[in-house]
């Protein structure tokens, strides 16, 4: 949790309260249902929590912005944008049943009012965003086609609308189809952590 405070100091009393919950929540769910590596779940705050705010220290969603992850699993990048975002809107979206359980019940014990869930494939989803979310749910050109769809015309934050992807490795022939337009960020221009070290932001406007 320390590490999120490092990075976010400015966080309410209830943002910190609803972070410091993921750890046990998660571990105990992650015991019934794997959503996150079993090697990795004491690194939950550092590999899932902080690498999901990543968004965070690009944007700051303002009130009333509708955001879609896509492909979310246990919730992640959407739960911890939610904390981080209340008054903006979630919608987490996964073809896998019992990882969007699992992050529907964390959501709930922490009591996020700002999201809701849906077991279903992209395909089906039929609503407009603002943004699309995901952390390497498929390749960039992939994400794009498929939810283009999804983002709308109204423009009421900083970034145009469009997809914002974390991925890691060698991305130049994903983005290749984007070159011209979209933005590539170093997660490790705001982390010093080493596990950041190759990890990326991109960001493909859809307008």
């Amino acid at each position: 949790m320390d590490v999120i405070l490092k990075y976010f100091p400015h966080l309410t009393d209830e943002q910190k309260k609803q972070f410091a919950a993921l750890y046990d929540l998660y571990t105990d769910w992650n015991s019934k249902i794997n959503v996150i590596s079993r090697k990795d779940i004491e690194n939950l705050y550092e590999h899932h929590v902080l690498h999901s705010l990543a968004i965070a220290k690009v944007i700051n969603f303002r009130p009333g912005t509708k955001v879609m992850d896509l492909g979310t699993g246990g919730g992640f990048p959407g739960i911890p944008l939610a904390i981080m975002f209340p008054e903006a809107s979630f919608h987490l979206v996964d073809s896998v049943g019992k990882k969007i359980r699992v992050a529907t019940e964390v959501a709930q014990a922490i009591g996020l009012k700002n999201v809701k869930f849906s077991h279903v494939r992209g395909e089906e989803v039929k609503d407009k965003y603002d943004f699309v979310v995901s952390r390497a749910v498929m390749p960039l050109p992939d994400l794009v086609k498929l939810v283009q769809k999804n983002i709308g015309k109204k423009q009421q934050n900083s970034y145009p609308n469009g997809v914002f992807c974390l991925k890691g490795g060698e991305l130049e022939n994903e983005i290749k189809p984007f070159k011209k337009k979209a933005e590539l960020l170093s997660v490790s221009s705001f982390f010093e952590e080493d596990y950041f070290e190759g990890k990326k932001l991109v960001f493909v406007p859809i307008v």
